[in-house]
């Protein structure tokens, strides 16, 4: 005997078929989420609780959360120092910069004996002479 809407039996009963198992399973799906909702708000407690002992452990220890920043920031650029990139660049610079201070000490030394040179030497039209 097919399953009829309370005990009714029309001719378009079947369409109710679809019906209520639909309705069932988004009931279903839905007391899933309420679930789910609910264990992810009792998680989130449990971390609160868990950072705030966290936080008492650390002060009873003496480290602080910038103590802690500091740390952190000084290991990590202890990594980059070491780091090869960091290192052939370095390298690089280093070189670059020698080479650029040897040729500024170059140009300069140039200047240097040339003025040196336009001293000693008569202009046509000198300006003493013309007085």
């Amino acid at each position: 005997d097919k399953w009829t809407l309370q005990g009714f039996s029309t001719p378009d009963s079947s369409k109710y078929d679809k019906v209520i198992p639909k309705t069932m399973h988004t009931m279903s799906v839905h007391f899933g989420l309420v679930k789910v909702e609910d264990e992810i708000q009792t998680l989130q407690q449990v971390l609160v609780a868990k950072e705030k002992y966290a936080a008492d452990i650390r002060r009873q220890l003496g480290l602080s959360p910038l103590a802690n920043i500091k740390q952190n920031l000084s290991k990590g650029w202890q990594d980059v120092q070491t780091s090869s990139p960091y290192l052939r660049t370095k390298e690089s610079f280093t070189y670059v910069g020698h080479v650029t201070s040897t040729a500024m000490s170059n140009v300069g030394e140039a200047i240097t004996r040339r003025l040196a040179e336009m001293r000693y030497h008569k202009l046509p039209g000198d300006f003493l002479n013309v007085f």
